[in-house]
């Protein structure tokens, strides 16, 4: 069996969160092309109230700085900041309440994402990219609504069971992670594999990964090391993008 290569952390690349990461993070969504309006959220939990970072209603992702981020309780009232939260990050509270292993959610609804959950299957993990999901992607096989109430929570929370992402039928994917950045990490790579999928369903059915090449592939895809300098990289990537 072939052990997997452990890296060291890379020079450069943040390590743990605060209000500049989280902006950095709203910025890489924005770049990659996962703002979609208003729908979709980031989150991350504070761990001295209790509560959660999130951006202010009406912001996107794009926009994101320090003036329009919030600091808001389990109930979405807003403790730090000007304005409100979205009511759809009702969903994150209970996660966070339920799942005390995760400290970041992103939500988001762009393209390819989008399009996969209209065929009703599991995500797939037929590229090696996308060996992350491997084992660690619940599926949700019915979306009830609008989520802003505690339905959607537990239906969410109980689709993750564990994992660090959810597939959601006829909406698309919720990442979690450990840090702000495994959850990035974890939501854009999903776009990518489903925009991967969707290509090659076109020409024809898909072939797994071998389960123990991704098992493999998995744990060494979510190393602190390489989520972090990757983080970092998209980061740079967004700010030359969008001249920031």
């Amino acid at each position: 069996m072939t052990k997997t290569l452990l890296l060291d952390a890379v020079p450069g690349a943040t390590v743990g969160a605060d209000l500049d990461t989280f902006v950095d993070a709203c910025l890489i969504l924005a770049a990659q092309g996962h703002a979609a309006g208003l729908a979709g959220q980031i989150t991350m939990r504070d761990p001295d109230s209790g509560g959660m970072v999130t951006l202010a209603l009406g912001t996107g992702m794009e926009e994101a700085s320090a003036a329009n981020v919030l600091l808001v309780d389990a109930e979405l009232n807003t403790l730090q900041g000007k304005g409100r939260a979205n009511p759809g990050v009702r969903f994150h509270s209970w996660i966070y309440r339920h799942h005390p292993e995760v400290k970041a959610i992103v939500h988001t609804h762009p393209p390819a994402l989008s399009a996969l959950s209209m065929l009703g299957m599991p995500m797939p993990v037929a590229h090696m990219d996308a060996a992350m999901f491997h084992d660690d992607c619940g599926f949700l096989a019915h979306w009830p609504g609008v989520p802003t109430g505690d339905d959607e929570g537990e239906l969410i929370s109980g689709a993750l069971a564990g994992r660090r992402t959810a597939f959601l039928v006829n909406h698309g994917a919720v990442c979690t992670g450990a840090t702000l950045q495994e959850a990035v990490y974890l939501n854009v790579f999903a776009e990518r594999n489903a925009r991967m999928c969707l290509d090659a369903l076109a020409v024809g059915p898909l072939q797994q990964v071998d389960p123990a090449a991704a098992r493999e592939a998995h744990d060494f895809l979510l190393q602190p090391a390489i989520v972090n300098a990757t983080f970092a990289y998209w980061v740079r990537q967004a700010k030359t993008t969008l001249r920031r």
